[in-house]
């Protein structure tokens, strides 16, 4: 189906309806099913829309959330899909794979450090890697009026540009910074150098962090020691949480959504193909097994998400070995701007006791 054989046309956008949200779109063109592309339940594709004339709509149970992120799927008589935003609607949220429409619910408020220029690295460290035989260029952002030698706590963020990005963490260190409710801090941007086999519970990946990375960032930065804080979100939590019990020199985590797959917990990873080298990892640590060496961890995690139930586990294993560990829950799916919000208080709080 070429891609302006149908159109979406604007029906008003979405309304809430009790417990329910509904929403409706038109349709210009021959367009045979319209399905509700959303992170909040299963099939991610569908529900589809119900027809009548040329409005489709559809009543969708309202989760425990307080914003949704969606698109429409659209195909034709040809079976063929696109994807589209919703034209009643003109809020707009960017991601890693493009735009998506977004409904901001009652209740939901944006942070308060949100607004201003954008804040961006000023440095980039260069990391060679015997391990992985490969360089990292590392972008770093540092307060401005520091010197640059002077040593600081630092964050280390797995997606690092995407924390940049789309999920505002410069951003909210240089405005809490500026604001008096952080000390100065750096941080160091991490792109994945291949995320999908790095970030999945990678031997490889986690003596690289631990034994080099981390060490070169440390006087690259430079950084205070014993005062390193690590972030990641979804498979990059899993690997900055197993970097740590790698001998990573890391003082505190902020772990969001994390990927902690067991296989009581998340069947529908198991076609993941590294699938088995995450859930053993996950009943090592739930076993209390391999090294213990507790700093804190702050968990958060969206109510929704299937990720939930291992954060749980992750977060009730960590307490139990003697780690000041806690779950925090928000009312958002996996997505960035659900990590953003909850980056302050937990990763100020982090920061300021590592910084401390």
């Amino acid at each position: 189906m070429p891609a302006d054989a149908v159109t979406l046309l604007d029906a008003g956008g979405p309304l809430l309806a009790g417990d329910a949200i509904v929403f409706r779109v038109r349709t210009a063109g021959d367009a045979r099913v319209v399905r509700l592309c959303q992170e909040l339940s299963r099939p991610r594709t569908g529900p589809e829309l119900t027809r009548s004339d040329d409005v489709w709509s559809l009543r969708f149970p309202r989760a425990e959330v307080d914003r949704m992120e969606y698109q429409f799927q659209v195909a034709g008589p040809d079976g063929e899909a696109v994807y589209a935003l919703d034209p009643g609607n003109p809020l707009r949220v960017p991601g890693p794979f493009g735009d998506k429409s977004v409904l901001e619910l009652p209740g939901y408020r944006p942070p308060d450090w949100l607004g201003g220029p954008p804040v961006l690295p000023d440095g980039l460290p260069t990391v060679p890697l015997r391990t992985l035989g490969t360089r990292l260029e590392i972008p770093v952002w540092s307060p401005p009026g520091i010197p640059k030698r002077r040593r600081l706590p630092l964050v280390v963020a797995h997606d690092g540009p995407d924390y940049a990005r789309y999920g505002g963490l410069l951003t909210m260190l240089a405005r809490r910074i500026a604001g008096g409710r952080l000390p100065p801090v750096r941080a160091a941007m991490l792109a994945p150098v291949d995320r999908d086999e790095h970030y999945s519970a990678s031997p490889a990946y986690t003596a690289a962090l631990a034994t080099e990375i981390l060490p070169a960032l440390i006087e690259a930065a430079p950084a205070r020691p014993g005062a390193v804080v690590g972030l990641g979100a979804s498979l990059g939590a899993l690997a900055m949480l197993c970097a740590h019990r790698g001998g990573a020199p890391l003082a505190g985590l902020l772990l969001q959504s994390g990927s902690f797959f067991t296989p009581v917990t998340d069947p529908q990873e198991a076609g993941y193909r590294r699938f088995g080298r995450i859930t053993a990892f996950t009943a090592e640590l739930l076993g209390g097994r391999g090294p213990v060496r507790p700093i804190p961890v702050t968990l958060t995690c969206g109510l929704p998400e299937e990720n939930l139930a291992n954060n749980r586990a992750v977060a009730t294993a960590l307490a139990g070995q003697g780690y000041p560990a806690e779950l925090v829950t928000g009312r958002d799916a996996h997505n960035w701007v659900a990590w953003r919000d909850l980056l302050d208080p937990h990763l100020t709080r982090l920061l300021a006791t590592a910084g401390g």
